[in-house]
């Protein structure tokens, strides 16, 4: 089933560069579709991800509760979890016919219920297996098919892992590489420890966007603001932001302008807010809970004097049955006056 939009969004199904001059990271349990909506607000450019689906999942599971999106979120990607080729492509093409503007397949997640699934950063091991599964979903839709990888697992070197996949995945067709610029330890590290004690390797993504000049090679990993990101723009494609992006918010709002040379959509972070208010009325219509979507509002005023009431209003109230979008009216209370923006990247 098409979302409604699906037939006029997917327009130009070429990927150029500037497609993915900046995206925020798929993120487990943080980028849902509400997460997204918010995230979209502050920025018109920034490509948004899902959290990771597995194949299984999409291909008999609940669909329109797992893929269904605003669609004020384009452009917007779906990253998929799994190996099997026919299962690849038979997700792909749902999630190409529920309007995403890209199929992302993840190469990098270290989670043990990932790796037990064969999927994830274990698959860094098996670059051929994942050439096979590009090309199944190459053959299966028409919009860009990606790939998000680490820069090689465990014992593997980075020299020879990193370029193995990415050649491999470029010849069966991968539009762009996304790349985390850390290893993934799948034996004695947990998946927390993942994101942060395997050391950044920076230039390793470097030499590889200069190996291969004609594939759009996006950097992520430990990057915690835009001035970080306008850095490595002058040796790769684009910049991915993750935590940075979910824990400080705010710092969406001056992407437009310093990534892009465009106008923020708003000035203000109460600005942003009152825009979402009638998403969140509609979803509370619908029978979601206040607190499925204020979870990930709780950073939007880190800095600014009464960030902690706010974060305590909503904390404490948000989760009430009875919860309404008035919780939502008394915590920005707490701060607007003083909620502008820091622009500075």
């Amino acid at each position: 089933m098409k979302t409604p939009d699906a037939c006029c969004r997917i327009l130009d199904k070429r990927l150029n560069p500037n497609h993915h001059r900046f995206s925020v990271a798929p993120m487990m349990d943080w980028t849902d579709r509400h997460c997204r909506v918010f995230h979209r607000l502050m920025t018109r450019r920034a490509r948004l991800y899902t959290e990771m689906l597995t194949t299984g999942a999409i291909i008999h599971g609940d669909r329109a509760r797992l893929l269904g999106f605003d669609q004020s979120e384009h452009p917007v990607a779906l990253q998929l979890g799994g190996s099997e080729p026919r299962d690849l492509a038979a997700a792909a093409k749902i999630g190409e016919d529920f309007g995403y503007d890209e199929i992302n397949l993840n190469v990098g997640c270290p989670s043990d219920r990932v790796k037990d699934g064969r999927c994830g950063a274990c698959l860094m091991a098996e670059p051929a297996l994942v050439a096979e599964g590009v090309h199944a979903m190459k053959r299966a839709v028409g919009v860009p098919v990606t790939v998000k990888c680490r820069i090689g697992i465990d014992d593997q070197d980075p020299e020879i892992a990193l370029d193995t996949l990415a050649r491999s995945v470029v010849a069966a067709g991968a539009d762009a590489l996304i790349v985390h610029a850390r290893k993934a330890w799948l034996n004695g590290l947990s998946p927390k420890e993942n994101r942060d004690v395997p050391p950044l390797d920076y230039d390793r993504v470097y030499r590889l966007k200069a190996s291969m000049p004609k594939v759009p090679v996006i950097i992520n990993g430990g990057i915690p603001d835009l001035a970080a990101a306008k850095q490595h723009l002058d040796h790769v494609d684009g910049v991915m932001i993750g935590r940075a992006a979910y824990h400080e918010p705010w710092r969406l709002l001056a992407a437009d302008p310093e990534l892009f040379g465009e106008a923020a959509p708003y000035a203000t972070m109460k600005d942003v807010f009152e825009a979402m208010i009638p998403y969140i009325e509609d979803q509370l219509a619908q029978g979601t809970r206040l607190h499925s979507m204020t979870r990930h509002l709780v950073g939007a005023f880190h800095g600014v004097p009464g960030a902690r009431a706010f974060r305590r209003h909503l904390a404490e109230n948000g989760v009430k049955q009875e919860a309404g979008v008035s919780v939502l009216h008394d915590a920005i209370a707490l701060v607007a006056d003083r909620a502008v923006a820091p622009i500075a990247a």
